[in-house]
Order: structure tokens, then sequence, then C-alpha cells
């Protein structure tokens, strides 16, 4: 099975028990900007002798770049970038979209690879992200042998997938639990998996876990990834212990090695290395529920034996060496040559001393390829060596161990130098200010029932609805608004050829806008002749995001609520900017339907009610143990979307009036027709929070 096993490397150690036991590419940290910061990672020198121990042994490097960047970080982010390049990293992987735009510009011929933090899903974001120059996307998670194969088929890209470890509840790049919850941002690379606590669903929170998923095998679906066209299997795990990395590497190398699926003992040994209640594949099967979440017992300890026995193979560092064939001469009046070749055409011939005349035993062929055998120790074998020497001379074995060091000094040489890469200057933004003086009103809405003409007559200037609402009515409340569809947060290829169709119907009813949310909308929606706004599933996190944006054809787009207040009101506005101001923030969208796993509900995969079935809409909440409620609102698909259990208000604070903002949203989710009424009311007189409330991130911001 040709696939590429590309595996963790938290630490200097586990990069060199990923590669001892087989790993065929690493991906590792270096620098402040990686989506685990709190690996150990690598400092600059053992990053530089990191690509040069991989490289040596034919092992690609990955940097992690990829997690959401201010302005501020962004220069020193493409300094660490630009340095890696200069040393010869393999590739990059990017989530930030103003990095990646960056990057594509500044460093054109240096790999870059989506990061599954993009949240892609679909073959149209697959696509978007190769023709912007991505060599590689990183599928999500959550994608099934099904959507993974019409990936590939359409993908001219290489495609990796996650095989092994940990799932997040959270789409990746979606999830903003931890952040608002307790200020450390899982795009910042600071998740404090606030999944891994119990909570109840509709109940008080007890010994229940519903948002600790069972960490993923896929250990017997090689053989069809293979087929499919699958290029990359990757195993998470940078904040595991370097022993783990070697058990998993290691059997994962040999299943694709000898093209067949685990033994009985192996899936023994992955389950002994790290499992939470076993492992799942049911993502991969297409299938959800409560089967697949799981814990990991307090107090769990690692397999003593299992661990020393990988520690104390890996720590010889022998296990992995490059196969080398030596061809040296040895003639009178003349230096003594030795070549050396390797298996990826490498060839090198050095120089060594002229042999003098032997004065007792003469050198033998026999003796120079005895001495050349002697690679222990290098990272190289001796696959074969032939020498010819012609009689009666005379060299010291030092010289020849000298001509075998400079060799395979010479090969490690060629095997790592760095191929010639362009560095271009840094471009400037263009010179375009959409700043607004003070924003105007938008609203999303999560239901047609919230609309009333109490609420237009208040003049918002445009009025989101779901696109699925917007296809089961029959009219358009008259109001002097912009109506625009928002796009579903998650979907799959096979959802398109119905989603184009109620775009249509909307745009029959008088829809001009769409809330852009994910990157894979817009080869759906860009030639609709809808306008286009960039909503807050795009992580816009500064200046540059915006200007590749807007170079995608969008008219505005919401910044990130991880963002400050001063933060936002220092973006460059070279396209008119949301941020929203009021609601609920969403904490996380899941592929499992919460309310049907914990109490059972009746909807299909499109999320349509099932007749005499329990729908998933009626008041249901995520309770944590300090009694916190997180509403829990259905979303396309069958999906669960958690929201934040207090309101973000700010209509008495008039810090947003002064950010430069073009629009301020106002986001309503659980509220009825009345209050979104009352709300909008409030913040038009700049009214003091009715109740409980948060002043989200904007204030105090994350780490």
């Amino acid at each position: 099975m040709n696939m590429e096993l590309l595996s963790p490397a938290g630490s200097p150690e586990a990069l060199r028990a990923a590669v001892q036991n087989g790993a065929g590419a690493v991906y590792l940290g270096w620098g402040d900007f990686n989506a685990r910061r709190s690996a150990k990672n690598f400092s600059d020198e053992e990053f530089a002798d990191a690509l040069t121990y991989c490289h040596q042994r034919g092992v690609r490097v990955f940097l992690t770049l990829n997690t959401l960047l201010t302005d501020r970080e962004l220069p020193r982010a493409l300094e660490t970038a630009r340095t890696a390049c200069r040393l010869g990293v393999d590739a990059i992987l990017v989530q930030d979209w103003g990095l990646f735009d960056l990057l594509r510009k500044t460093l054109p011929d240096q790999p870059l690879h989506a990061s599954t933090q993009m949240s892609l899903f679909t073959s149209g974001g697959a696509n978007e992200m190769v023709a912007d120059g991505c060599e590689r996307v990183v599928i999500a998670r959550e994608c099934s042998a099904e959507d993974t194969k019409v990936i590939c088929e359409s993908c001219p890209a290489e495609v990796e997938v996650f095989v092994h470890g940990a799932l997040c509840m959270c789409y990746s790049g979606q999830c903003a639990m931890s952040a608002l919850i307790g200020g450390r941002s899982g795009n910042r690379g600071r998740c404090a998996q606030p999944c891994r606590l119990p909570y109840g669903v509709d109940g008080a929170a007890g010994k229940q876990y519903p948002l600790s998923l069972k960490d993923s095998c896929l250990a017997c679906e090689l053989g069809d990834m293979a087929e499919m066209g699958v290029s990359c299997l990757k195993l998470e795990g940078r904040m595991k212990r370097p022993e783990y990395v070697a058990v998993i590497t290691r059997v994962y190398a040999r299943l694709l090695e000898e093209g067949r699926r685990p033994t009985a003992a192996e899936e023994a040994e992955l389950a002994q290395a790290f499992s939470r209640s076993g492992f799942t594949d049911w993502y991969w099967q297409g299938r959800h529920g409560a089967g697949m979440f799981g814990t990991r017992p307090e107090g769990a300890q690692d397999p003593k034996d299992l661990f020393d026995t990988a520690r104390a193979a890996y720590e010889k560092d022998d296990l992995r060496t490059v196969p080398v064939t030596f061809a040296c001469g040895i003639a009178a009046g003349a230096p003594c040559t030795l070549t050396a070749s390797d298996e990826d055409g490498h060839t090198v011939t050095v120089n060594g001393p002229v042999p003098e005349a032997a004065r007792n035993r003469s050198l033998t062929a026999s003796d120079v390829e005895e001495r050349l055998k002697k690679t222990g120790g290098t990272g190289y074998r001796c696959q074969a060596v032939a020498a010819e020497v012609e009689e009666g001379l005379s060299l010291p074995a030092s010289a020849v161990n000298a001509l075998r060091r400079d060799a395979l000094a010479a090969l490690t040489a060629a095997r790592t130098a760095v191929p010639d890469r362009r560095e271009l200057p840094e471009p400037e933004l263009p010179d375009i200010d959409c700043r607004g003086e003070s924003p105007t009103y938008t609203l999303s809405l999560s239901t047609a029932s919230q609309l009333s003409e109490a609420l237009l007559d208040l003049g918002p200037a445009r009025v989101c609805l779901p696109l699925e609402e917007l296809a089961a009515m029959t009219a358009l409340p008259k109001g002097d608004t912009e109506w625009c569809a928002v796009l579903p947060r998650v979907w799959r290829d096979r959802d398109e050829a119905r989603l184009l169709q109620m775009l249509d119907r909307a745009k029959a009813l008088g829809v001009t806008g769409v809330l852009i949310g994910n990157i894979g909308h817009l080869p759906l929606v860009r030639d609709t002749g809808l306008n286009l706004y960039g909503d807050y599933g795009l992580n816009v996190f500064n200046s540059r995001s915006l200007e590749y944006l807007r170079g995608k054809g969008l008219s505005s787009a919401c910044v990130s609520f991880e963002l400050r207040f001063a933060q936002i009101r220092d973006l460059r506005k070279v396209l008119p900017t949301e941020a929203i101001v009021y609601g609920r923030l969403p904490l996380m969208i899941t592929e499992n339907c919460l309310v049907q796993n914990s109490l059972g509900c009746r909807r299909d995969r499109d999320g349509a009610v099932v007749p005499d079935g329990g729908p998933c809409r009626q008041g249901h909440v995520l309770r944590d143990r300090t009694g916190a409620a997180f509403p829990l609102l259905p979303a396309y698909g069958h999906r669960t979307e958690v929201q934040n259990s207090r309101v973000l208000w700010l209509a008495d604070r008039p810090d947003h009036q002064r950010l430069g903002l073009r629009f301020a949203r106002l986001r309503f989710t659980t509220e009825t027709a009345e209050e979104c009424v009352r709300v909008f009311r409030g913040y038009l007189k700049g009214e003091k929070a009715p109740g409980e409330f948060t002043r989200g991130l904007y204030e105090r911001g994350v780490e």
C-alpha cells in the first residue's frame, strides 16, 4: 500500500521514536504558532537537527503553523516560515487565511498543506484550496469512506486522512468552547479540552460524558483507503509520550509494508498504548450514536512493559538505517577513491591519501571491504561493497575509516540538501479603506417564527435566515432590508444538488445575499449572482485574511469573536467588516446529534422530522457541573450546534460603535419573536442587559 505514514513528533524524542519505527513523514511544532502549543515542541537548534536527522533517513518533515494569527503576530509567523523554508522543511500546515495567502505570495515554491483546522469536508472546499496553491488537504475527521472517496476522485491534490488517535467533538477549526469558557482558544493551540468533562443533556451533570469521543482506529481500513486514492495516513498524538508514538507508528508501518489488516495482538498493542473505552471507526462507516463515546479511566497507567520495550528499541537508533553501496579504488601513485550510492539516486565520490608501497603485508580488497562495512552509529548500513586494490600497497586502517566517514558525510549532505526556493518580498495591503463611522445592524435568526413586522420596522440592514427556513417559506415579509440565506456550516457533496435547489427557491422569493461560513461554500454560490458575505465560521483574525476574502469576491466579512476590541479596531479594513455584538455565541458544531444520543429523537440525516418522532428542537440544553445550561440547536444534517450559556450583550458599551465596523450583528437563537424586538430596541437605545450576560472575549481576549 503506497501511502505515506505521517507520525506526530511533539518532542525530539518522539521524532526519533517515529522515524525509527517506520514513519514516512513527521509533523512537529516549532515556534509559537502551532495547534499543540502545550507540547514540548522544538527549540531552534532541535528543529534544524530534526530536519537533518529525518532527511538523512528519507523521512519528510512538516511544520505546523496552523493557528489563527493577529496582525502583530503575522510578521513573526512569516519569519518562522522563511527560516523553515531555508532549512528545507518539506511542507507547512496552515489554518489562517491571511498567513496562507502571505506564504503563497512570499514563498511560492514552499509546499503548503491545508490543515484540518480549515474545516474541509467536501470536494469543492478541497479544490478551492488546490486552486490557491495547496499541494495537500487534510480533510475533517468526521468524513466517511464515501465522503473521502468522492473527495479523492474530485481533487487533484493529495488527500490526507486521520486514521488513529483522539477525536474532537466539534469540527476542527469551529470550536470556541475552550475559548469562551476558559479563555484558552483551540484555534490558537491552547485547547483545555472541556469536551472531556461530564455533562448532562436536559439534566444535571453526573457521570455522563456526552462530548467525550473514543479515539479513532482505522487500522482495518487501509486497503480501502489505498484503493480510493488517499495519499497520507495521519496518526494523532503530539501531546502523547514518545513510547506511544513508537508503538502506533510501528503497527501502522507494518500494515502498510505488508498490505494487510492488523492481527489480534497488534490491535491489543494499539489499545494498550492508549484508548478511551476502546476505539471507534463509526465516522468512517458513516455511523453516529452513543456507541462512539468513551472516557479514559482516572489514574489509568501506561503499559510499562510495552513502553519499556518500545523505548529500548528506538533508543538504539538502528531500527531505521539507509542502505548504501560502496565502490573503492586503491592504485599506486594516485589518491584512493570511495564512491557511495543510495537507493534514491544520490552518488558521491571522495578522495583519500596516496597509498604507499607495502613493507610487510599488502593491503587486500577483503581488508578494505571489511573496514567499509563498519557503519554502526551513522544512520547507514552497508548493503554492498566492492574494492579494487592493486597488489603491493599499504594504507592504514585509519585512512580507510576516514574515507568511509567522508563519503557518508558527503552522502548525508546530498540527502539533506535544501532545494532552491524563491523568497519574495512581503506585498503591501491595498490602499483601500472600508471603515464605517458607525455600524448598521444586521440580524441572523434561527427560525422564521422569530420574524415579525415589528422587528422589520426597526430597520435592519440585513436579515439572515437558514437556507432551509427560507426554502420552506412561501413569501418574504415586506421590509426595507436585504434578505440573506445562511448556508449550512456543515454539509457533504451529496447535499449540494438539494442546497442549490433551495438557493434557487430563496432567490425566487427575493433573497439577494448569502452568508459564507466555509471556504467550500464558494464553488456552490460563485455563479448564483448573490452577494457574498463572510460569516464567523471563516475565522477572520487579521487584515490579510480580509484581503484574501476580498480576492475571493466577498462583499464583507464577519471577524472572529475571539478578537479583542482593540484588535478589531486596528484591522486594516480592506473589506467591509462585521462583528457579532449580541447573542448566544456558538461553542461547537457536532456531527453527532446530542439529543439523539442521550434522549432519542426522530430525524433523518437531512434534519427532517420523522412523523410521530420527538424532534430535536424542543428547548434541549447541555448542563455542566456548575449548573450552566448551554442550549442545543439542531443543525442541518441532524447535527447539533451548542450555544453559550449566557448571551453576549454590548448595547451599553459604545466600544463596538468605534471599531470601524460597517455592520454589527444581533444573533438570535433561542429568543421568541417578542424578545428579538426587545433586544433590537435595547441596542438602538444603548440599554443595559436585562439579565445575566457576558461581554464575550472582546475585553479579555484569549490565550
